[in-house]
């Protein structure tokens, strides 16, 4: 029943990743921003809104794609693209403008923007464009390793590895490890994890977070890896270590 739910689960919520992306649309008109919204969450997007730039910044957490119109009430949408790329880990950006000339969407595309849409658009258009661009971001991010940890997964083929050493992991765990090691350092709660993988829609217990995690780590620490690598955080979640690791030694 597990496999079926979380076949389900991942077909259509999920990005490459089988992780669950969070859009942020930034666009001060009310019914363009709701007519993106209503189509991003058909496609089982998580979605929030903002009209302005300041409403923009207070909700870019755990955000993996802005879709950014560039003239905005309290300033030009360029402020916050050249702000978002200057972040570690930046989410994708794609611009939806009024501003139609070649020179507007070269300095789109030069300051940052993965994909640039000139208003009137089709929504249709939009969501290919989005599956597009979030294709390309996790692809790009999950071809470099993670140095410090030694892990590298590849959304594509489902394959994840430490310090070359294969993992043979099943769909939960590959799902489970790929979240938690592309955002290294932060800690998960039991409920986030839940939500990323699984969504709202499953009745999945604390317990079930805690088993996939004991195997996870089981296995990491099989294949040479730190056994502190999946830190628990006692009375909170679960976290990848941010600090350098090296292959554990032969016992």
């Amino acid at each position: 029943m597990l496999q079926l739910v979380l076949a389900m689960g991942l077909r259509y919520p999920r990005s490459s990743r089988g992780i669950r992306v969070k859009v942020l649309v930034v666009e001060d008109e009310p019914a363009i921003r709701e007519s993106l919204a209503y189509s991003l969450k058909r496609e089982g997007y998580e979605v929030d809104t903002a009209g302005t730039l300041a409403e923009a910044e207070r909700r870019l957490e755990e955000v993996g794609l802005v879709i950014l119109d560039l003239m905005l009430p309290d300033g030009s949408g360029f402020d916050l693209l050249l702000g978002l790329r200057r972040r570690e880990r930046p989410p994708a950006v794609i611009v939806l403008s009024s501003r139609d000339s070649e020179a507007d969407r070269v300095a789109g595309l030069e300051t940052g923007a993965d994909d640039y849409i000139v208003k009137p658009f089709s929504p249709r258009e939009v969501m290919a464009r989005v599956r597009a661009v979030l294709r390309r971001a996790v692809r790009e991010r999950e071809e470099r390793p993670s140095p410090a940890t030694g892990l590298t997964t590849d959304p594509d083929t489902r394959r994840a590895a430490i310090h070359g050493a294969s993992l043979d992991l099943t769909r939960v765990e590959f799902d489970l490890l790929h979240c938690m090691l592309h955002a290294r350092g932060r800690v998960f709660t039991r409920a986030q994890l839940i939500e990323k993988l699984w969504g709202d829609n499953f009745a999945i217990t604390d317990r079930t977070v805690d088993t996939h995690v004991k195997a996870l780590r089981r296995k990491v620490t099989e294949a040479g890896g730190d056994p502190s690598l999946i830190e628990t955080v006692r009375g909170v979640g679960y976290r990848v270590s941010d600090g350098p690791l090296q292959p554990a030694s032969d016992m």
